[in-house]
């Protein structure tokens, strides 16, 4: 890692990442080209200089939604620059979502890519803006008729160097840098904001925590409008002064085909993502030697899928990580030379400068190896949630975040993740962690992903019901799920009733979207 070039905000940053590397690369684009610190860092001047152009300044806000690709980095490092806090969107959102996060965020703008994956996301942006008087900008990705700027004709803007200078030197750490709305697994989402500080914060933490380093290469699935693909992703290769390879969206046979291309040391992913690489033909013969680091995070991870990961790359250390929008990226990992059992067990120990606690539902600190709600302090946790959710009870007054989260932890400091602690039910005066019986069921050779909830019942109160995606052509039955748990777990932790599905339904970051299996369980 590149302590030199951490600075108090992103744009400051980034000119010191640019000055320590000039020519060297810092991104593979979408379209394989290679992009040197300085381009990208020339880019973000003439950005920063358009949006002043038109009137953003600092503290103002502005939406962008495009898939991975440089020009979403120019976007967001020009606004950096100057103060201007983007607001961060998911090409899987459509017009009632994008218009109460545009809406709820105050933005001032929008900047858009023409398509995604087939959907004209400019067309639905143009809709959106006429209903929202404030949002005074649409701004293309390219040239357009009607739009009297774009991307494109931003990057042409000429560079107001007393301007820039003045709009840079005005940026403090304390201001907004991101604002990301929670995933939305329940509820309305929140607006996380994130500021420079705090998303430095988590992401130079990480790249210390992992060796990041020169050497490095990550191809980048991971959404930039999540913390996974922004701070995990982009802001730890910034300090650590890697290659980041751009990839729009996330298909296990393409990123299959481009680490044959060109062979990656660090592969992440949630494990959703590394499930379907697994399951790929692929999988089996791309050459993965050169991989030294494989970093997993965003959902309980299944010791069946650590232990498959473990046999293909013998060579490469396992972290666990686990974080939140809330917290601007990571806040827990598994330590280099983690031994085997507690690598398979346990998300890890809080990364230097995050404090932990562990509450019980009475609200004391629970004892070692009770279970609890995770709250935590420090590093890259963000000052609050922005908008209508800013007053949430999941920040306290001393500054705890409350994650929702249950775990518990042993004496030496690794924490155990149990689940959201809306998600457990009690079955006959139980408590029923689905955390647990997931990581079991996901054992089976036959198991591609599984997902478990309460659901009422007339006698126990509430029973589990567990939703199974089989790995294609394996024949999996239900009865071989409880024959799989039976005997094997406490009675009361065997599925009451297993659902077998094609797929389950994720949230644009990959995870499971447990709150659409609530709706129809009945």
């Amino acid at each position: 890692m590149d302590q030199g070039i951490l600075a108090p905000t992103i744009g400051d940053t980034l000119a010191a990442a640019a000055r320590a590397r000039g020519g060297a690369t810092a991104y593979v684009d979408e379209q394989g080209r290679n992009v040197p610190w300085s381009e990208i860092d020339a880019a973000a001047d003439r950005v920063a200089c358009g949006l002043l152009a038109l009137g953003f300044g600092r503290g103002d806000r502005i939406g962008l939604i495009a898939p991975n690709g440089i020009g979403w980095l120019q976007a967001f490092y020009g606004a950096a620059r100057i103060g201007v806090a983007v607001v961060a969107l998911s090409v899987r959102y459509r017009d009632a979502e994008i218009e109460y996060m545009l809406a709820d965020s105050g933005a001032r703008g929008l900047i858009a890519v023409g398509q995604a994956e087939g959907f004209d996301l400019l067309a639905m942006a143009g809709r959106i803006a006429a209903g929202l008087p404030r949002l005074a900008h649409l701004i293309p990705f390219e040239p357009t008729a009607g739009h009297a700027a774009s991307l494109a004709s931003l990057l042409d803007a000429p560079v107001d160097a007393a301007a820039l200078a003045a709009a840079r030197e005005a940026v403090m750490p304390e201001d907004l840098a991101t604002v990301i709305y929670t995933s939305g697994t329940t509820g309305r989402p929140k607006g996380a904001g994130l500021t420079h500080a705090s998303m430095l914060a988590s992401a130079a933490a990480q790249a210390v925590h992992q060796q990041a380093c020169a050497a490095d290469l990550l191809q980048l699935a991971l959404p930039l409008n999540h913390v996974g693909g922004i701070t995990c992703g982009v802001l730890t290769n910034l300090i650590g002064g890697g290659v980041c390879e751009l990839v729009p969206m996330f298909k296990a046979e393409l990123m299959l085909e481009l680490i044959a291309r060109r062979p990656p040391t660090i592969l992440t992913g949630v494990p959703t993502m590394l499930t379907l690489f697994i399951a790929n033909p692929a999988w089996a013969t791309v050459n993965l030697d050169s991989v030294r680091l494989i970093v997993t995070g965003g959902s309980n991870v299944e010791s069946g899928l650590l232990a498959q990961l473990r046999q293909r790359m013998p060579q490469a250390q396992i972290m666990n990580l686990y974080g939140l929008s809330e917290s601007s990226g990571a806040l827990v990992m598994t330590p280099p030379g983690c031994d085997e059992a507690r690598l398979m067990s346990s998300i890890g120990r809080p990364l230097a400068g995050a404090a932990l606690r562990v509450v019980t539902r009475e609200g004391r600190e629970a004892a070692v190896g009770e279970v609890g709600e995770l709250w935590f302090r420090g590093l890259g946790v963000v000052p609050g949630y922005i908008g209508a959710a800013a007053a949430s009870d999941a920040f306290d007054a001393d500054g705890w975040l409350h994650t929702g989260d249950l775990g518990e932890v042993d004496a030496d400091g690794y924490i155990r993740l149990r689940g959201r602690a809306k998600d457990m039910y009690i079955q006959g005066g139980f408590n029923v962690y689905p955390a647990e019986i997931e990581d079991f069921i996901g054992r089976h050779p036959k198991v591609l992903m599984v997902a478990g909830i309460g659901v009422p019942d007339r006698v126990l109160g509430e029973v589990g019901r567990y939703y199974v995606v089989p790995r294609p052509g394996s024949g999996l039955t239900a009865q071989e799920i409880l024959d799989h748990c039976r005997g094997k777990l406490a009675d009361y932790k065997v599925p009451r009733q297993v659902v077998l599905r094609d797929e389950l339904p994720l949230t644009p970051a990959g995870k499971i979207r447990k709150a659409e299996l609530r709706e129809e369980r009945g």
